[in-house]
């Protein structure tokens, strides 16, 4: 266990949140919302989403202010309400979702930088991959070197990437046309998009990845120089980001109809200030994702180890995930992660996999997680457990608690089959690590209902597999 002088103050945890959150996302954010609803249908989704997400982020902090012995967010709160393979498939599904996000933003940031170098293309191109492999190390040996260092950094390039998204703000803001916005603000004109409530299925993927992070401080929580901060971090740094997020949407549908923020290159961000301000707009913008792209790379490369080095510590991971170097970090499980996310590179040069498919998938395998999470928060106030003499709260938190099972619920089904079936996918592959964590303790691998569910994997991982074959599912 880290020293107090390795511990994170309220400040770096909400760091950590925001520059989790803030990626690539968000200047994606005008052409990825407007291929799939209009102006209308994206108030609706935003209200859901910004309802939904809300309740996810009281659930954290409820949960870190009543079960402060639990370290490790998502998958100690699985484990604790659900049992040791609820719990190992919250870290696994939870670990894959971050360090595929990790490939994603590699690729998009290098596909930025194709913007303004031609050689890196869509940034899978093997320069470009071969840039990124030098990045991905260079991250490693600095997180190599101390968590709270590397969360130093990262609160530096958290509050370097607001510079231009504000500015953007400001901008759009003057720019807005109430006329442009309104136009064909359901999409009649456009029967592509299909009905109000299609057009918010389909955007609410996109919407649940710019928010993927929220629990970044959860994560940390036995880091935390003070549990209480755990819960106001990820509250503070959720609603500030909530803002951000709906002011660079509405705001850009005032400034260029459906149809052509739907036709911009992505960061579409750059494309939108380019209408409003020129050619150095766009330029702005693609600096602001380069530096946006490097913190958020720094978080999720944090998130990633610690994930799983906290499943480890109570021994629902293998052993050799537990052991630290000399400066507290999480050595092993950060070189398990960047060693897959090099490979996962490397693949890229090999397939047509994009941004968004890679962000789809990542997106996929933290809806369970997220699920658990507030499936536990309805137990834990349904039984009454620490509501002892606080009747009136427990009304409330499980009101809440509900809400956000709801909304995870609706998530999954956003989701659709395809990439409930590639979760499977990749779910089933990581029973040989909760075998080895098991065979360690001389425990038996599953309980009776863990059979029945890891059986369930299997078929879907089975369906998944086949159909990937088959070419009636693809990435």
């Amino acid at each position: 266990m880290p020293d107090a002088s390795h511990k994170l103050k309220l400040g770096a945890l909400i760091a950590l949140v925001v520059g989790s959150m803030v990626g690539g996302g968000i200047f994606s954010l005008p052409q990825n919302i407007a291929a799939s609803a209009s102006a209308g249908a994206t108030l609706i989704g935003w209200l859901i989403t910004g309802v939904g997400m809300l309740t996810l982020a009281f659930v954290f902090q409820t949960l870190a202010n009543r079960k402060p012995q639990l370290d490790g967010g998502v998958y100690a709160f699985a484990k604790a309400g659900f049992g040791d393979y609820m719990g190992f498939s919250s870290a696994w599904g939870y670990w894959i979702s971050a360090w595929i996000g990790n490939v994603s933003y590699m690729v998009l940031l290098f596909s930025t930088l194709g913007y303004f170098f031609p050689v890196f293309g869509e940034g899978n191109t093997p320069v470009a991959i071969g840039c990124a492999s030098v990045l991905l190390w260079l991250l490693h040996f600095l997180v190599l070197r101390g968590i709270k260092e590397a969360a130093f950094i990262n609160t530096i390039t958290t509050v370097a990437k607001m510079v231009p998204l504000a500015l953007f703000i400001v901008l759009a803001a003057i720019a807005f046309k109430l006329d442009v916005y309104k136009a064909d603000i359901w999409g009649a004109g456009n029967a592509e998009l299909g009905s109000v409530m299609e057009q918010v299925r389909k955007m609410m993927l996109v919407t649940v990845w710019v928010f993927i992070g929220i629990e970044g401080a959860s994560i940390f929580s036995a880091r935390a120089e003070k549990r209480s901060d755990v819960g106001k971090a990820t509250v503070i740094g959720f609603v500030g980001v909530l803002l951000l997020l709906v002011l660079v949407n509405l705001l850009s549908q005032g400034i260029m109809a459906q149809a052509q923020l739907a036709g911009l290159k992505n960061p579409s961000m750059a494309g939108v200030l380019e209408q409003v301000v020129g050619a150095w707009g766009a330029k702005l913008i693609g600096i602001g994702l380069l530096v946006s792209l490097a913190g958020a790379l720094l978080s999720w490369t944090l998130l990633c180890a610690e994930i799983i080095f906290s499943a480890a510590k109570d021994h629902t991971m293998p052993e050799f995930l537990r052991k630290e170097n000399g400066n507290h970090v999480p050595a092993n499980a950060l070189w398990l992660t960047n060693g897959l996310i090099q490979l996962f590179l490397i693949i890229t040069l090999f397939n047509s996999s994009t941004y968004l498919s890679l962000l789809y998938l990542a997106t996929s395998m933290i809806l369970v997680p997220y699920l658990w999470s507030a499936a536990y928060a309805v137990l834990l106030a349904f039984r009454g457990e620490t509501y002892e003499t606080d009747a009136g709260q427990r009304n409330k938190d499980l009101f809440i608690a509900v809400l956000a099972t709801v909304y995870a619920i609706w998530l999954i089904y956003a989701a659709g089959v395809q990439y409930l079936l590639l979760s499977a996918l990749l779910y089933a592959p990581g029973a040989i690590l909760f075998a080895k964590a098991k065979h360690e303790l001389g425990q038996p691998i599953f309980t009776n209902i863990e059979k029945l569910i890891f059986i369930g994997v299997l078929i879907g991982a089975g369906i998944a597999a086949y159909g990937l074959y088959a070419g009636f599912l693809s990435l």
